[in-house]
Order: C-alpha cells, then sequence, then structure tokens
C-alpha cells in the first residue's frame, strides 16, 4: 500500500501544470508583507482566470503550520507565502527557518503535487532561501528555476568586500550545493548606491561571492527612485517590473517600463 501511494502521489507530481510562486518575508515581518506586491499584480490581469490565487503559510514556534488563503489548481503560478512566527534578525533564525521551510515544503508538496516553483525572498527571507537550497532542498523531489532576492543581507551588517562574517564565510562554503541551473537575480534598493535606510549595498551584493560560477546565471540589479528603501522594496514599480518580466509568465512588462531602468550587473 505504501508503494501504490508513493506511485500515485509522483504520478500527481509528473501531471502537475501549477508552479507556484513562492515568497518569504524578512526578520519582524509577517505573512502579510506581500499583500500590496499581490494586489498590484492580480489588477493586471485581463480575467480571473489569469490571477495568482494566494496560499499564506505560518510556521509557528512550536513546529505546527497554519494554512490561509486558497491555491487554486487553475492558476497555473500560485503565489504562496511562508512566514515564521519566530523571525529574530540572527543567523540562528536563519538557519532554523531554513530548516523549517523544507519541512513546509515537503508539506506543499504532499498536497498540491508540484515539482517546479520559483522563489522570492525579502531581506532575510533571502537568506533562509540560500540556507535552505544549501542545505534542505533535493533536486530529486524539486527544480526551482528562478529566485530573486530583494534587499538581502549576505554579509548581514558588514559593509567591508574584505570582511566576510561567519553565516557568508558558511553560504561560500556551502555553495557547491546550490542547483547548478538556477537563475539568481539580486536586487538592491538605493538612492545613493551606498545602502537602502537598513541595509548596506555592499552586503548585498556579496551574494556574488556565494552564487558566481556556482549557479547558471547570477545577475544583480540596484533599483532606486521611489520606494527604493529597504522595507518598500516589494512594491518599488521597478521591482514589480522584475519580478513580472523574469519569473511571471506575462514577461512583455506594461507600456512604458522596463527592467532596463535599473543598474545591471551580469558576471
Amino acid at each position: 500500500m505504501w508503494m501504490l501511494s508513493e506511485h500515485q502521489n509522483d504520478r500527481a507530481i509528473q501531471k502537475s501544470r501549477i508552479q507556484p510562486v513562492i515568497f518569504v518575508p524578512g526578520s519582524s515581518a509577517t505573512i502579510q508583507r506581500f499583500n500590496s506586491l499581490f494586489t498590484t499584480l492580480n489588477s493586471e490581469s485581463k480575467s480571473s482566470s489569469g490571477t495568482h490565487s494566494i496560499l499564506k503559510v505560518q510556521v509557528n514556534t512550536d513546529g505546527s503550520l497554519s494554512y490561509s488563503g486558497h491555491l487554486s489548481t487553475s492558476s497555473r503560478q500560485p503565489f504562496i507565502v511562508v512566514g515564521f512566527e519566530r523571525n529574530q534578525d540572527n543567523y540562528p533564525t536563519v538557519q532554523a527557518d531554513a530548516q523549517s521551510l523544507g519541512t513546509v515544503m515537503t508539506d506543499l508538496q504532499s498536497k498540491y503535487h508540484f515539482r517546479n516553483f520559483s522563489a522570492v525572498g525579502h531581506s532575510n527571507g533571502g537568506l533562509i532561501w540560500t540556507d535552505y537550497l544549501e542545505n534542505y532542498y533535493s533536486a530529486t523531489s524539486f527544480h526551482i528555476k528562478t529566485l530573486m532576492t530583494l534587499g538581502t543581507p549576505f554579509n548581514f551588517s558588514e559593509s567591508s568586500t574584505t570582511k566576510k562574517t561567519t553565516m557568508l564565510s558558511d553560504f561560500i562554503d556551502g555553495s557547491d550545493e546550490l542547483p547548478s541551473d538556477l537563475t539568481v537575480y539580486s536586487v538592491a534598493g538605493s538612492d545613493d548606491y551606498t545602502d537602502d535606510g537598513t541595509v548596506n549595498v555592499q552586503s548585498v551584493l556579496s551574494g556574488k561571492y556565494i552564487f558566481q560560477k556556482k549557479v547558471a546565471k547570477y545577475t544583480q540589479t540596484t533599483v532606486s527612485g521611489d520606494n527604493a528603501q529597504h522595507s518598500k522594496l516589494p512594491e518599488n514599480p521597478e521591482v514589480v517590473n522584475l519580478i513580472r518580466e523574469l519569473i511571471l509568465d506575462n514577461k512583455s512588462g506594461r507600456p512604458g517600463e522596463s527592467a532596463n531602468k535599473a543598474k545591471t550587473a551580469t558576471p
């Protein structure tokens, strides 16, 4: 019976058409963090069939999972938010949340039978995704297509390009475990190319030491202007357009907008 159950589950995963975009917020943020972004993206859909259903999962401090919203199988790219009740701004919490993310991913797959997905992490959410990909991701179970990090401090509060925190050193040491076919976009926000009011740009750009030559494509992008502050990055018009063009199926963008407005560097 176990073999039959596993076979049926594998068939359901192989037949699944959904490819969710899974969002992880940063420290001190809740599962409501991306509400404004979702409203903007869904308001652009020309019909209800083109909207993205929204499912939210909170990992409680006792390890239990709380689900809210819904995931529609008719929505090819539904949005899933995974948030953590324990979300302090430190490396041990990042490590613990990455392990919990692995548990959530397994639970999500057992419920919705998807294999392919893309990921977005805001602030420390990008650190959680990085830790997950190095330590808990299984290419036999999942296939991540694209990872986009927004204002993620890969070197925490360190602004020096020569001093590496323990976390950054660990990520560099574990980078061989990253999926080699992954596409990564690291987005920094800034008005003066120094910081976004919270995270130093150099800390964001330190992601190159982790991903360069380890993944298929790594691109650094700096956005500025309205809503370029750290907490507002998910609502920044250029960020919204980058998500639309680089992650969602609608890659054409809106008239008059282009990701080329952003300063990019692809090593």
